[in-house]
C-alpha cells in the first residue's frame, strides 16, 4: 500500500471541457476534477461551485467570458467542502449563497477541512496563497429558495442529506436540468467521509423523480438524456451500497478497521477500481461507513492528524 494517499501524488494536469447540457445552461468538467457550473439568466449569471483556488475559479470564468458578457452576480455552493468553495474571492462580490447546515460546517469544522484537504490534493491547491479565508454564504436558505436572474428561475433545494449533512441542489426549471454537486458522480468515487449512507439512496431517488433531462454531476462527464441521468443514479447508489455493506457487516461484528477495508474492496475493486479518485476516496469512505454502522450519526471531523493517523491504520492493520 502506498505511503501517500493517491492524490497526493496526482500531479498532471486535467483537461478540461465545457458543455452546454441546456439553454444557456454549461457544464465545467475536468476528468474527474470538481466540476462547476454555469446558469445565465436574462441579465446576470449564476455559477454553481466556485472550485478550489481563485486560480482555478479563473478558468471557469473565463469558460463564461467565451459565451456571455452578462455579470456574474450569484455563486451558489452546494456544500462547504475546501476543494468547492475556497476559489470565491475570484468572481468579485457575488451572492454567496449555501444551505443553513452548510453555513452551519462552515463553522464547526471548515478550518480543519481546508487543512486536510490541502494535505490530500497538492494539485488542486496550487496558487493557495491567494485564498484570503474561509469563504462564508452571504445568503442561506433551510429547504428550498428561488433565485430570479430576469425571467430565469432558479430553485435552490435540500433534497436530503447524502455526501454531506448541508448538500444543496441547484434546478433550472425551464431546461429541467439540475446540478447535483457531489450527491451524484458519473465514473467517479463518491467521496463518503463527511456522508451519510443511510440517507443518501432515498436522496438520489428525490433526484430520479425530477424526471430530468440533464444533470451536471459533481464529478465526471455532463449527463444529458434519460439515459445517462438514470445510468449515473444507478452507479452512484451501487457505489454507496457495494462500500458500507461489507464495511458494516466487518464493524457490527466487532472486526477492525483494515478488516474492513479488505472487504470492501473485494466487493468494489472489480466494478469501480478504473474510477476517478477510486483509490483516495476509498480509506475515508471505509471510515466513514464504519463509524455510521456503529450508530455514529455526525461525521467525525476530518483533520491532517486524523487522516495520518488512519491511513497508518490500514497499513499497519
Amino acid at each position: 500500500m502506498s505511503k501517500q494517499f493517491a492524490s497526493a501524488g496526482d500531479m498532471a494536469e486535467k483537461q478540461t471541457s465545457f458543455t452546454e447540457i441546456g439553454d444557456g445552461l454549461w457544464a465545467f468538467t475536468a476528468e474527474g476534477d470538481p466540476n462547476s457550473g454555469v446558469i445565465i439568466g436574462d441579465d446576470s449569471v449564476m455559477v454553481v461551485e466556485a472550485q478550489a483556488t481563485p486560480r482555478l475559479a479563473r478558468k471557469v470564468i473565463d469558460c463564461v467570458r467565451g459565451v456571455t458578457d452578462k455579470p456574474i452576480t450569484h455563486l451558489a455552493l452546494t456544500h462547504y467542502h475546501a476543494v468547492r468553495v475556497l476559489g470565491a474571492s475570484a468572481y468579485g462580490a457575488p451572492q454567496i449563497i449555501m444551505s443553513e447546515p452548510a453555513r452551519a460546517m462552515v463553522a464547526e469544522r471548515g478550518k480543519e477541512d481546508w487543512e486536510s484537504e490541502f494535505d490530500r490534493f497538492p494539485r488542486l491547491f496550487q496558487g493557495h496563497e491567494e485564498i484570503p479565508g474561509l469563504t462564508w454564504p452571504t445568503t442561506t436558505f433551510k429547504g428550498r429558495m428561488s433565485v430570479y436572474l430576469g425571467r430565469r428561475r432558479v430553485d435552490i433545494m435540500q433534497l436530503g442529506r447524502a455526501h454531506t449533512a448541508g448538500d444543496a441542489v441547484i434546478y433550472v426549471p425551464d431546461a429541467n436540468a439540475m446540478f447535483t454537486g457531489d450527491i451524484v458522480e458519473d465514473r467517479s468515487a463518491c467521496y463518503c467521509g463527511d456522508g451519510h449512507f443511510h440517507d443518501w439512496p432515498a436522496t438520489l431517488e428525490r433526484v430520479r423523480r425530477f424526471d430530468l433531462d440533464a444533470i451536471a454531476p459533481g464529478r465526471g462527464g455532463a449527463l444529458q438524456g434519460a439515459e445517462a441521468v438514470n445510468r449515473a443514479l444507478d452507479s452512484t447508489a451501487d457505489f454507496l451500497r457495494s462500500t458500507y455493506r461489507p464495511a458494516a457487516r466487518v464493524a457490527l461484528r466487532g472486526g477492525s478497521l483494515k478488516e474492513a477495508w479488505d472487504a470492501v474492496r473485494a466487493e468494489c475493486d472489480p466494478k469501480f477500481a478504473d474510477y476517478a479518485i477510486y483509490e483516495h476516496c476509498l480509506p475515508f469512505n471505509v471510515a466513514r461507513a464504519y463509524d455510521e454502522a456503529l450508530d455514529i450519526d455526525t461525521p467525525r471531523i476530518w483533520t491532517a492528524a486524523r487522516d495520518k493517523a488512519m491511513w497508518d491504520a490500514l497499513q499497519g492493520g
